[in-house]
């Protein structure tokens, strides 16, 4: 169990099973996982997830020795210290969030739009951001 308790991981597993929260469902959820009009969740117990498609993409390069690995909060496992992922999940699905008094509320994008960006990228580092914005 996680040094916070299995509340927060279910709390975070409803928002990823919810089409109203996600842009790009990262899991598939069965059961009730609440609604857009404030309806909570089921309890656990009645819930099950797995992941969709596009998470396969989010952990396939795990193996290949592209990150660093770093020690989980007790000590006992190594994890990743950050994903080596092919999907740029920020990106496509957004975040908001509040820390130290600051907000941020990063909205979610096409992903065919920031991959046509990120190419552009490649193909020309000097890219401004108007042009940049043009591919997104």
């Amino acid at each position: 169990i996680p040094p916070h308790g299995d509340s927060a991981v279910y709390d975070t597993i409803v928002r990823l099973a919810q089409d109203f929260s996600m842009r790009y469902m990262l899991v598939d959820g069965q059961g009730n996982f609440g609604s857009v009009d404030g309806d909570s969740a089921a309890a656990m117990r009645y819930t099950e997830v797995r992941m969709a498609r596009i998470s396969h993409e989010l952990l396939a390069d795990l193996d290949k020795e592209t990150v660093d690995w770093v020690p989980n909060y007790d000590g006992t496992e190594m994890i990743p210290a950050v994903m080596p992922t092919k999907v740029p999940n920020l990106l496509v699905n957004g975040s908001s969030g509040i820390a130290v008094g600051m907000a941020t509320n990063i909205p979610p994008h096409n992903l065919t739009e920031i991959v046509n960006g990120c190419l552009a990228l490649i193909e020309n580092s000097d890219l401004t951001i108007d042009e940049l914005m043009t591919y997104i």
